[in-house]
């Protein structure tokens, strides 16, 4: 029995939509990576319960963290993106976390900066508060252990093809960690840069991301609509380790709609944008290597997207309509999809 709801809320689904091609569905995945982070700041006595947590979050990790803190009986400050909406503001509130929303902007990219700007001043203000560095600190990948234990239990690593968004780098990069471990024992406690020193399994990682993220050297391009929050970047990501990512897709806003809109339709699952944007490049890596096991992560649900996304439905593009066009380098990036081999390239001049 779950000792917190917190405990429940993290834990996912696996479920097989097609022969060979597997969600992985959270209800709020970054709970779990929340949850292991701050008991392993507890364990090792760098907080106490009752210390104030502080970190900058789009929507979900605030949640999250939100939650982990309820759980282990600390404060929690969240600087929060424009994106922040009211339905969370409210669980926020209720779960007793302080949020400082940024005012509304239009560029994203902005909102960021703003954010980590913010999280400066209210460290020298209170040094006392804990940063919990959710795009930097590798602690964020303990949590996905178990995930990758259950993985590897159901589906295997003979072939699996894990495709994700980016984002922080903490899923994707932890769980082609760990399913690339024969051993399952990845040393995650070291640089994001460390190697395992196991036997390597036949697990390929692909990557999502949105045009404008810098993460891996998109920021010269633009999305008309909007830039898909919590899969890129307008600033360098230190849990985002390059060299483990085999494939990158860049997907635009109206490729992402139509993929999540086709999932709900297709096999009821409700999920957010940046799962629409998942599902859409899995089933073409899955149309590629049918040999293959494909395995996309759905980070959230679709209800924070009832308005942009689902009350569009009638604009979904059919997915037989879109193909990403492959690309050998950054400069041909074209929306609304494209696709280029990464090859587990460490880092690429483009992304500096």
């Amino acid at each position: 029995m779950d000792q917190h709801i917190a405990e429940a809320i993290g834990r996912p689904d696996l479920i097989r939509l097609d022969d060979r091609l597997v969600c992985l569905r959270f209800e709020t995945m970054k709970v779990v990576s929340a949850l292991a982070a701050v008991r392993h700041l507890l364990d090792t006595g760098v907080v106490r319960r009752g210390d104030t947590l502080l970190d900058s979050s789009s929507g979900i990790y605030a949640y999250a963290l939100a939650l982990a803190c309820h759980r282990h009986g600390m404060h929690c400050h969240v600087v929060g993106s424009t994106t922040v909406d009211k339905t969370l503001r409210t669980q926020l509130a209720v779960l007793g976390a302080t949020l400082e929303q940024m005012e509304p902007c239009d560029d994203l990219k902005l909102d960021q900066k703003r954010r980590v700007e913010r999280i400066h001043e209210i460290l020298a203000a209170h040094p006392e508060y804990h940063w919990m560095r959710q795009y930097h600190d590798d602690i964020h990948y303990l949590g996905y252990r178990a995930i990758a234990d259950r993985i590897r239990e159901e589906t295997g690593t003979d072939r699996l093809t894990v495709v994700g968004g980016v984002g922080s780098g903490a899923s994707t990069g932890a769980l082609a960690r760990y399913l690339r471990d024969a051993s399952g024992n990845a040393r995650i406690s070291c640089p994001p840069r460390c190697q395992t020193g196991a036997a390597p399994t036949d697990v390929e990682l692909v990557g999502v991301q949105p045009y404008g993220s810098l993460t891996f050297g998109a920021q010269h391009t633009s999305d008309p609509e909007i830039i898909i929050a919590g899969i890129g970047s307008s600033i360098p990501f230190g849990n985002v380790s390059h060299e483990l990512y085999d494939t990158l897709h860049w997907i635009s806003f109206d490729a992402a709609l139509s993929g999540a809109v086709d999932l709900l339709r297709r096999h009821a699952v409700f999920a957010g944008l940046s799962t629409g944007a998942a599902y859409l490049a899995a089933r073409h890596e899955h149309d590629r290597a049918l040999e293959r096991t494909v395995l996309f992560i759905a980070p959230d649900t679709g209800h924070r997207y009832t308005d942009t996304v689902y009350t569009r439905h009638r604009e979904a593009t059919p997915l037989a309509h879109l193909t990403p066009r492959d690309i050998a380098d950054q400069t041909e990036l074209a929306l609304p999809w494209s696709r280029m081999p990464w090859n587990r390239t460490p880092t690429s001049p483009l992304t500096a």
